[in-house]
């Protein structure tokens, strides 16, 4: 925990690494096996649940969960309220907006494929992303869409249910 620093009344599992430079707000609860890369922002009420990967020059805004065995990628932003379920990928540059839900059951409570997003995606406030969804690299979603499918090409996709939107 080299030049971190950490807030107050944090739960920290001794088998939790952090980073170089990371920092780590109040009132978080870091499980075992986490990683914080260097130079990670953890703001406060954070969870991070066993098996969770942080990548380097993250931002983890306040009340972001994960449910574990996440990997965020290097300079991933999530902001306020985002849920991370089990088995999320996210890649390198992504953005996700506040209060962006991912889903690691079906409607029966049945675990579902994990969810990737790849690099430089965008999600909007409130997106909703399903269980065994791929979303390729430089996607955008659009606020408040249900993504029911896979978005695999570049461009906006956005409704409920989502569909691609070409927009030239």
């Amino acid at each position: 925990m080299e030049d971190c620093k950490i807030g107050l009344n944090n739960i920290i599992a001794p088998s939790a690494l952090i980073g170089k430079g990371a920092t780590i707000g109040s009132f978080c609860i870091i499980g075992d096996g986490v990683v914080i890369g260097e130079g990670a922002i953890i703001k406060n009420y954070v969870e991070l649940r066993e098996g969770t990967f942080i990548g380097k020059e993250c931002y983890i805004d306040s009340r972001v969960s994960t449910s574990g065995n996440c990997i965020v990628g290097a300079g991933v932003t999530l902001r306020y309220g985002a849920i991370i379920a089990r088995r999320v990928q996210i890649g390198k540059g992504s953005y996700l907006c506040p209060n962006v839900m991912t889903i690691y059951t079906n409607h029966e409570g049945e675990p579902q494929n994990g969810i990737v997003i790849g690099q430089r995606a965008f999600i909007g406030t409130g997106a909703v992303i399903g269980g065994g969804v791929t979303l390729g690299d430089d996607v955008i979603i659009g606020a408040l869409s249900y993504v029911n499918r896979d978005c695999p090409s570049p461009g906006i996709y956005m409704g409920a249910p989502v569909r691609f939107h070409d927009l030239s």
